[in-house]
């Protein structure tokens, strides 16, 4: 009785929150028709916060890759000074609001901190531009890979390591033969949700974009426009493309979790 109570509760609470919503982004976009609809997507403005959004996280992923590797790596295989610390570090944007993180690097990167001060002589600007807002993306999804590759270094250990290097590998060749494909789906794994996380980022980016229409809006940040704005079509046509990337992010969690252990047992 009590087993299905629990799952009785864990699929009502599925529906109220996760379904219907989702439903209702759905609906309420095509609630005047496809047409509508597709007038609404191909707006161009949204077509621009589209672009912006892909963008930004085709830069910000290559960085999240290489600095989630080499963080990961020396946290796993090296004892130095601030070795935990620089995992707290990391894992600061899980604790730290991103409407915060946002004004942080307003406060520093903008035109009266002192790196954007300094810079602005040289007639660099960081802030209101795709600059700002790949610096806070990146920060906002910088623990991500790291946290799914250190615990994958930390049980691999460092036996197949040791055995190279003994067999004349150099280091490169130790990373690319045996580390990389040790971590390789820990990897995916990072990748997909920094991804996702890039795509859907709204409050830092809110902060240092400068809410520009047509130039520094990116996809989340063109709903609440479009909301605001009172057009409501377009607002849940935008949303439905934000959803069908969370959609396409579960479904390749999925095609990971269902394929990725086997992989590794047959090898």
């Amino acid at each position: 009785m009590l087993r299905r109570l629990l799952i009785l509760a864990a699929l009502a609470f599925t529906v109220i929150v996760v379904i219907l919503p989702v439903v209702s982004i759905f609906h309420r976009a095509f609630a005047e028709g496809a047409g509508a609809y597709w007038t609404a997507v191909s707006d161009p403005e949204t077509l621009a916060a589209i672009r912006l959004t892909i963008v930004t996280a085709l830069i910000v992923l290559p960085l999240n890759t290489v600095f989630g590797l080499a963080a990961a790596w020396a946290i796993a295989r090296f004892e130095f000074p601030g070795r935990r610390l620089l995992l707290i570090v990391i894992e600061a944007p899980f604790a730290v609001s991103p409407v915060v993180a946002g004004l942080c690097f307003l406060l520093i990167y903008g035109a009266y901190g002192p790196v954007g001060a300094a810079l602005a002589d040289y007639n660099i600007q960081l802030m209101f531009n795709l600059t700002g807002i790949v610096l806070v993306s990146a920060f906002i999804t910088c623990p991500f890979v790291v946290r799914e590759v250190l615990p994958v270094l930390q049980v691999t250990g460092l036996d197949e390591e040791k055995a190279a290097l003994t067999l004349g590998a150099n280091g490169w060749q130790m990373f690319r033969h045996i580390v990389l494909p040790n971590v390789s789906w820990g990897l995916a794994y990072g990748v997909i949700l920094s991804a996702a996380r890039a795509m859907g980022e709204f409050g830092a980016v809110s902060v240092v974009s400068g809410a520009i229409r047509g130039q520094t809006m990116t996809l989340p940040l063109q709903v609440e426009l479009m909301y605001n704005d009172y057009n409501a079509t377009g607002a849940f046509a935008a949303a439905t493309l934000l959803t069908f990337l969370a959609l396409a992010t579960l479904a390749l969690r999925g095609l990971l979790h269902h394929f990725g252990p086997k992989r590794d047992q047959a090898a």
